[in-house]
């Protein structure tokens, strides 16, 4: 473990959604490293025991939901929570995308994509945000978003309109769960290098990627990246930090 010395989470549990791969793997990681007690869900078992396999850390805790059977999500979370004791915090980093033009969006795509990467995340936000789960003195929630919540990219009709409405409900979550001293942030990551972003790439021209690319001043970012800004703002030490979206685009949403 290897703890940076103003980012310490003390043992603290902390759930984080898609830890299977790609970003929410790296933040499972990262917060890890940065002493946590790391919750992984994902609904493939076999690859939830590959990222504790990769953890430094001891008491890592493992839920196999499947985040579009709503319903499951509070039960399995209150069960977890009486099993283990009090949750800290949570990053829904769990998202699917598809792209593809207005002309060939479907109510089935934008359904799919509104259920994983917004309504399990404010589900899981609801479940581990109750009085009987979290840490009595607050706890931190982090959603990952996107700049594509921000900004316009064509082809992505319903992954931006997902992202967008999880930016909207986290400004709303920060002020009424302040009170409770539980603090709500986003974190909208540019062009990073996963197995989600790949298969979106299948589908663009060899231009259009190449655009993409050179469109990001510092390169395209990896999981790590991401990782690292995760656990800044879920970190226990940044009691006055909340409502925010913090841009980590390589410099995109500057051009």
């Amino acid at each position: 473990m290897i703890n940076h010395p103003l980012i310490d989470f003390q043992g603290k549990y902390v759930i984080v959604t898609g830890a299977t791969s790609g970003i929410g793997q790296a933040i499972s990681i990262e917060v890890a490293r940065q002493g946590a007690k790391p919750i992984l869900v994902g609904k493939n078992p076999d690859k939830l025991k590959d990222t504790a396999s990769r953890l430094e850390s001891p008491g890592i805790e493992t839920l196999c939901i499947d985040l579009n059977d709503h319903a499951a999500i509070l039960p399995q979370v209150k069960e977890l929570s009486r099993k283990i004791g009090r949750i800290y915090g949570l990053c829904h980093s769990a998202g699917i995308v598809d792209t593809v033009p207005l002309s060939s969006l479907s109510v089935e795509k934008i359904k799919a994509m509104m259920s994983v990467n917004l309504i399990a995340g404010i589900e899981m936000a609801r479940a581990v945000s109750r009085r009987d789960v979290m840490e009595e003195s607050g706890g931190a929630l982090l959603f990952i978003a996107s700049i594509y919540g921000l900004i316009g990219m064509p082809g992505e009709v319903g992954y931006s309109a997902s992202k967008g409405a999880i930016l909207a409900a986290s400004r709303t979550m920060a002020v009424e769960l302040a009170r409770r001293k539980i603090r709500v942030n986003t974190l909208s990551p540019g062009l990073v290098k996963t197995g989600m972003t790949d298969a979106a790439f299948s589908v663009l021209s060899e231009k259009h990627r190449k655009e993409l690319e050179d469109d990001h001043p510092l390169g395209i970012g990896t999981p790590e990246d991401v990782a690292r800004a995760a656990v800044f703002l879920l970190a226990p030490q940044n009691t006055w930090i909340t409502g925010i979206n913090l841009v980590i685009d390589g410099g995109y949403t500057a051009l």
